[in-house]
């Protein structure tokens, strides 16, 4: 089980609040944006092996929202000052245990209602990133792994979408149309 102390710092971080152009607004709380719906700086990371196969995670069940679904790579925020490249390597790094090149494909905007009376509402910039290396969890914040078919992947999140986070079901289809 995670120590209480450092599930509230994670929660006590700050993100970049933006506006719908990704220009910085102002700094907030994690929390805070979450819990109040406010628009903030988010990266979502796809990593695909030498077998064409996406790289998935389990979200940790402690995790304050989302918990036990599975979903891209890794998903992250950029703090405050911190380019957002740098932090999804930053972020690869800390959750999978591995880094890679990563290349900035897509962004997209998005808003969801999620457990624990939170909203997700981010300015997401989308990466994809190769490599065939096996992660090394952190079980602060993911609990398994798999590599998973493209194909595959896109007919489980329409069969099971329960099964899967919110902004993967929202990105899974232009992320794949994306990388061709």
């Amino acid at each position: 089980m995670v120590a209480t102390s450092q599930v509230t710092k994670q929660l006590e971080e700050k993100v970049i609040l933006v506006d719908t152009s990704d220009r910085q607004i102002g700094v907030a709380e994690k929390l805070q944006a979450h819990r109040d719906g406010l628009l903030h700086r988010a990266f979502s990371i796809f990593v695909i092996n030498s077998q064409g196969q996406l790289l998935l995670q389990k979200r940790a069940k402690h995790k304050y929202h989302s918990g036990g679904l599975w979903t891209n790579t890794c998903c992250s925020h950029p703090r405050p000052d911190e380019p957002t490249d740098v932090a999804a390597h930053r972020r690869l790094l800390e959750e999978m245990g591995f880094d890679c090149e990563l290349r900035e494909i897509f962004s997209f905007v998005y808003q969801a209602v999620l457990d624990n009376d939170l909203t997700e509402y981010e300015f997401d910039r989308v990466f994809v990133g190769y490599s065939d290396r096996e992660p090394i969890l952190n079980p602060e914040e993911a609990e398994d792994w798999k590599w998973i078919d493209l194909k595959v992947l896109q007919a489980d999140i329409r069969q099971h979408p329960e099964s899967y986070t919110y902004w993967l079901r929202d990105c899974c289809d232009r992320f794949i149309a994306e990388i061709g």
